[in-house]
């Protein structure tokens, strides 16, 4: 629910960037049709993205 984030930790351990995808795909089935969100990631170095997402 709102306010709540997601724990992959325990299940993947530390997969750096693509730790907020996992969750994201494993977390998804609240957003209703048409809801729209970003995600963003921060990874070893410098790295660093974000995209926005649509449930269609």
């Amino acid at each position: 629910g709102p306010g709540q984030a997601p724990i992959i930790l325990d299940r993947y351990a530390n997969t750096s960037s693509a730790g907020s995808i996992i969750a994201f795909h494993l977390h998804h089935a609240d957003l209703a049709t048409g809801d729209v969100g970003v995600v963003c990631s921060f990874g070893a170095g410098y790295s660093a993205g974000c995209v926005v997402v649509r449930r269609v």
